[in-house]
């Protein structure tokens, strides 16, 4: 078969000339696709900053379907979906970036970070344990390590709070003493529950250590001195207790005074603690006196001084039981108006049911919500 050479030169043109509408065709697709898919990003954003979350999802849909490699898009709905409580979804979003292959690495933290995000949220402690866990060594190391600390501190699951918290201390990241301390006492807690003694005494040695000016590994040392039947030891516990935190000493005030008498020390003791009282006088100190204060008449004067000064409920009723069998003077009298007075005011007022705005008054619209009927027609101390 012999070979026309005319066709193949006409064939070359037309050839040409097909490929060449063919890419024009591909280009205008290409750019009607780049020019929607902002069109419909910025349009969800529009609707987004007008509270209107439920159009704002369908345009980041729309937008991510036409430009399913944009990870901003991705981030955005994602982002959407934890806020309005479909973690599910948001789930899906994040997990389909972190399926990406040609997804930057700042970008997959980001991802991995997000997802972490939507498992706290959505309760799912151990996927968000894990998730968070993978993020070792990134940027987001700090933000990961203290929302593990909270996992952890959920969970009350000590010992790895312990591991967590000195990390972000020794990273720089402030100073997590306190909370260490709080650790260990926790673990002591928990040994001595077990009746593991020999353990709960490491472990408050342990808060001591991670922060020797805390209150609390003082107080439990007094408390299980005491406990034990080593008033002591306790009163030893509790004396250093006093000295660098007086206002935490108020939590044992009660048990020192008694410790004290039952080891016969009730005159020493009663002199630090009317001079801590006349430094700082406390509901806790003035209930804590009298154990070891026989006279009456001086436990009367004390309670009337603390109800003239710093009016209070519990010192009132600790005045009508001095009183009992005896008549109130005048002083007395209006001591106890002025606390009785000082108490019932705050449950003298309307609660919005709606916003629990507090008023003197009955609104008939609330001035907090601005609702309508929303004040029960009853003062707080009816209700």
């Amino acid at each position: 078969m012999d070979f026309d050479l005319q066709w193949l030169l006409l064939g070359l043109p037309v050839a040409f000339a097909l490929g060449w509408l063919a890419s024009r065709f591909d280009l205008v697709q290409w750019k009607r696709e780049q020019k929607d898919s902002p069109k419909a990003y910025y349009k969800g954003l529009n609707l987004l900053l007008n509270e209107q979350h439920d159009k704002a999802i369908d345009s980041f849909i729309e937008a991510v379907q036409q430009d399913p490699d944009t990870s901003d898009l991705h981030f955005a709905l994602g982002n959407l979906f934890r806020r309005r409580g479909e973690y599910e979804r948001a789930v899906r979003v994040h997990e389909h970036l972190l399926k990406r292959a040609d997804l930057p690495a700042s970008e997959r933290e980001r991802a991995q970070h997000a997802l972490a995000q939507d498992f706290m949220k959505a309760g799912l402690f151990d996927r968000a344990e894990e998730a968070f866990k993978a993020l070792d060594g990134t940027v987001f190391d700090t933000e990961a390590r203290l929302a593990l600390l909270a996992l952890h501190e959920r969970s009350r699951d000590w010992r790895a709070a312990v591991e967590v918290a000195a990390r972000l201390e020794r990273n720089g990241s402030g100073s997590f003493a306190t909370r260490i301390a709080n650790y260990w006492c926790e673990l002591a807690l928990e040994a001595d529950a077990r009746q593991q003694s020999a353990e709960a005494d490491a472990a408050l040695q342990r808060a001591r250590e991670a922060a020797p000016q805390a209150p609390r590994p003082l107080i439990m040392a007094g408390q299980r001195a005491r406990a034990l039947g080593d008033h002591r030891e306790a009163l030893q516990q509790w004396g250093t207790l006093m000295a660098a935190h007086p206002a935490a000493f108020n939590l044992v005030a009660i048990d020192y005074a008694d410790s004290a008498k039952a080891l016969g020390d009730g005159a020493a003791a009663l002199e630090r603690l009317e001079t801590l009282y006349r430094r700082g006088p406390t509901t806790d100190l003035l209930a804590a006196l009298p154990r070891l204060d026989d006279d009456a008449a001086r436990q009367r004067r004390r309670v009337l001084s603390h109800l003239q000064h710093q009016p209070a409920l519990s010192a009132a009723q600790s005045l009508l039981q001095l009183s009992a069998g005896t008549p109130l003077d005048e002083a007395e009298l209006q001591a106890l108006r002025d606390t009785v007075s000082r108490a019932a005011r705050p449950l003298q007022r309307y609660r919005c049911a709606a916003c629990a705005f507090e008023a003197q008054h009955y609104f008939w619209q609330c001035p907090g919500c601005l609702g309508w009927d929303t004040y029960p027609p009853q003062r707080q101390e009816d209700l």
